[in-house]
């Protein structure tokens, strides 16, 4: 997740920022005769002590810091809009929203991240309209428009709502029904579901909506691959290659199927070629892996195997406590 731009430096006055134990010279050199008691807080100091906090992860210090800065000066809406994203961080997302909802009644054109973070916010809270005007605030889009609708779908299916995604994506389809993008989502939701003909059907509409789509014809591959009509898979897959030869992907499924169609010499060829373009890909030295073996390449077999089983291992996510 990103936060809005933050100066590199955090200034603060002197004594503060070098941490002296007593107070800064007077300009007559004498001590200051303003006690420790005495001394009113610097302005913005506990705003920028929260940043320093949560910039280093000490989450629960930074939510602290920025309650602190809201105490001492209301009005800061950077302190505002900090401690809703650190809440949200913090795994606490109904917390997050009166203070991100600030944010947007204080400054209706607040930056995006603020608008993402609220929008899956509302999600989490099962405030699905709410998080459709929150994500369409962010691309600049009508809360009503198929646009938003199939933005929202796009972020229900990465909540694993696939059922929510479904009804959004239908509905930017009754509002638009040559909207780009689309029946593709429906085919990622059939897809996701393991419906196959459903999400070939929905791909295909897709295709012909939108045929300079290199996406689209990636997922067909893909499908096709699963429904064993691997010559089919083939066509697909060359047809995206062709439009995008920047992606891995149908270089990888490609791999895929001429490995099913006992062809290792020709899936060893684009899994060489996906292997250059993204050595850190455990499923493109898998698959290697297994093409040198059909080719009698034990040797490499064994040393993509090997890469990918560390690639895998390194790449599984170490969950660290909340600081």
């Amino acid at each position: 997740m990103q936060i809005f731009w933050l100066p590199a430096v955090v200034l603060l006055s002197g004594w503060l920022c070098f941490g002296q134990s007593t107070p800064p010279p007077t300009a007559t050199g004498a001590p200051s005769a303003v006690t420790g008691a005495q001394r009113p807080p610097v302005k913005g100091a506990s705003r920028e002590q929260g940043i320093r906090y949560y910039r280093a992860g000490k989450l629960i210090d930074a939510e602290r810091a920025f309650a602190t800065a809201m105490a001492e000066d209301p009005s800061d809406l950077e302190s505002v809009q900090m401690r809703g994203l650190t809440l949200y961080r913090l795994g606490q997302p109904a917390a997050a929203i009166p203070y991100l909802e600030r944010v947007r009644q204080w400054m209706p054109n607040a930056n995006a991240d603020a608008n993402h973070v609220l929008g899956l916010s509302y999600l989490n809270a099962r405030r699905y309209d709410e998080a459709r005007g929150a994500f369409a605030a962010q691309y600049a889009v009508s809360p009503d428009s198929a646009a938003a609708y199939l933005l929202t779908s796009d972020m229900l299916l990465d909540a694993d709502l696939p059922e929510l995604a479904a009804q959004d994506a239908q509905k930017a389809l009754e509002i638009s029904p040559n909207l780009p993008l689309a029946h593709f989502m429906l085919g990622e939701v059939y897809l996701y579901k393991s419906d196959v003909n459903r999400a070939l059907e929905q791909f295909e509409q897709e295709r012909a909506i939108n045929p300079t789509y290199p996406a689209v014809y990636d997922r067909l591959g893909d499908v096709y691959t699963k429904m064993g009509q691997y010559q089919q898979a083939q066509e697909a897959l060359t047809r995206a290659i062709s439009l995008d030869v920047s992606s891995t992907g149908p270089f990888i499924q490609m791999g895929k199927v001429f490995l099913r169609r006992g062809d290792p010499e020709s899936a060893a060829m684009y899994l060489q070629h996906a292997e250059k373009m993204d050595p850190g890909n455990y499923i493109t030295h898998t698959l290697l892996g297994q093409a040198y073996r059909g080719m009698g390449r034990e040797e490499e077999a064994k040393r993509e195997l090997d890469a990918a089983s560390q690639i895998h291992a390194s790449s599984q996510l170490k969950l660290q406590p909340v600081q």
